[in-house]
C-alpha cells in the first residue's frame, strides 16, 4: 500500500484525485493540503465526501508532506510545482504535476505562454510528458511526472498514429476542441464563467494563442521527427466537463485502412477506444473515466482526413491520467483503480 499526498486536494483536480484514489486498492490518501480549508474536512468543500475516511485538510510543509506521502500530486496551479518540487524530490518522494510547470522542455517557450519564469529549469529535462500511451516506459522509471494539458491530451492522441506513420501533410494539421466550464478551474471566478454567462452560449476563446499549443507540437514534433506547427482553436461548451476535439490534416495517401491503422498502434493502450468506421465519440461516453474514444473518417472529395476525440477533462484530462501516471511511476498495474465504465446517463 503507498501512501498519497494531493497539494491542493479543494481544487477540481484535486477532489477528482480524491475520487479516483478513495477506489484504488494499492493506494491510501494520507495528506491533504489546502489553504482555503486548512483545519477542515475536505467534505465541507465537496459534501460528496462526507462519509469517505481522509485525513483533514492543512497548510502545505514540505517535511509533513514528505513525511506521510511517497509520492504526491500537486494540482493548485501554474508556478507552484517549480516551487515545491525539488525539496520533495530531495527527500526521495515521487511527485506529479497536475499544471504546466514540467509540461515544456523549454523554459523561454513556457516564459512566453505562461508569463512566469521558471525556477527548477534543471528539472525541465528529467521531468517526463505523462500520456502513457506515448511514454510509458519512461513514465515507470520516473520520479518526475508532467501530467499534460486536457486539450492537448485529446489532441495528441487524435493524431497520433498519423504523425508517426507519416501519413499527413504536417503543416495542414488544425485542430478544433470544445470543452466544459470545469476546465477554468474552481477557484478562478470571472463573470465570463458564471452560469448566465456561459448557459446557452458556445464561443471561442484564446484563439491563435492558447497555453496548451505548446505541448501539442512539442509532442507531435517528437513523433514526427520534425519541427510541427498546428492550428488551435479552443471553445467554451455550456456543460461542466468533457472535451470534444476534431483535428483536420490533408493525407499523403488514401490507401491505408486507418481505422485498423489505429487500432494496431493503440493495441494494449486499454484507455484508448478506437470506434469502428462511421462511429463517432460523444463527450457522455466517457464521462467521470479515464477513457478516450476516437473516431476516424476520410472526406474522399478533397483527401482530408477527419479525426475526432472525447474524454472527460476532468478524468484522462487530468486526474485519471495522473493516476494512470501514478500506477506506472509505482510498479502497480496501469488500469488499477481506473477501470470504472462512463456515468451513464
Amino acid at each position: 500500500m503507498i501512501r498519497v499526498g494531493i497539494i491542493s486536494a479543494s481544487g477540481y483536480a484535486g477532489a477528482e484525485l480524491v475520487r479516483y484514489l478513495l477506489g484504488h486498492p494499492a493506494a491510501k490518501i494520507t495528506y491533504l493540503s489546502s489553504k482555503t480549508y486548512a483545519g477542515q474536512p475536505l467534505s465541507n468543500a465537496y459534501p460528496s465526501l462526507i462519509t469517505q475516511d481522509l485525513p483533514l485538510c492543512e497548510d502545505y510543509d514540505p517535511d509533513v508532506a514528505a513525511e506521510r506521502s511517497d509520492i504526491l500530486f500537486q494540482a493548485h496551479g501554474n508556478g507552484i510545482g517549480m516551487k515545491i518540487a525539488p525539496a520533495l524530490l530531495e527527500r526521495g518522494k515521487k511527485f506529479v504535476d497536475i499544471p504546466a510547470d514540467f509540461r515544456l522542455k523549454d523554459a523561454n517557450t513556457y516564459r512566453q505562454y505562461y508569463g512566469i519564469e521558471h525556477t527548477a529549469t534543471e528539472l525541465l529535462s528529467e521531468a517526463v510528458y505523462g500520456i502513457p500511451e506515448l511514454h510509458a516506459p519512461e513514465i515507470a522509471k520516473a520520479r518526475i511526472v508532467a501530467n499534460p494539458g486536457c486539450y492537448a491530451t485529446g489532441a495528441i492522441l487524435a493524431l497520433a498514429p498519423l504523425v508517426a506513420e507519416r501519413l499527413i501533410d504536417t503543416e495542414s494539421i488544425i485542430i478544433d476542441s470544445k470543452s466544459g466550464v470545469s476546465g477554468a478551474g474552481r477557484s478562478k471566478v470571472e463573470v465570463s464563467n458564471i452560469f448566465t454567462e456561459v448557459n446557452e452560449g458556445f464561443k471561442a476563446y484564446a484563439v491563435a494563442g492558447h497555453r496548451h499549443i505548446p505541448e501539442i507540437e512539442q509532442e507531435l514534433s517528437l513523433l514526427a521527427g520534425k519541427r510541427i506547427c498546428v492550428t488551435f482553436t479552443p471553445h467554451l461548451v455550456p456543460m461542466n466537463r468533457g472535451i470534444l476535439t476534431t483535428a483536420y490534416a490533408k493525407l499523403l495517401s488514401e490507401k491505408e485502412n486507418l481505422t485498423d491503422l489505429y487500432q494496431d498502434f493503440y493495441t494494449g493502450k486499454k484507455f484508448v477506444v478506437v470506434l469502428q468506421e462511421g462511429v463517432q465519440p460523444n463527450t457522455k461516453n466517457v464521462l467521470g473515466s479515464n477513457y478516450c474514444h476516437i473516431g476516424i473518417a476520410k472526406d474522399s472529395r478533397n483527401g482530408m482526413v477527419i479525426i475526432t476525440s472525447a474524454i472527460d477533462n476532468m478524468g484522462k484530462g487530468a486526474a485519471g491520467q495522473a493516476v494512470q501516471n501514478m500506477n506506472l511511476m509505482c510498479g502497480f498495474e496501469e488500469q488499477l483503480g481506473l477501470k470504472n465504465p462512463a456515468v451513464f446517463p
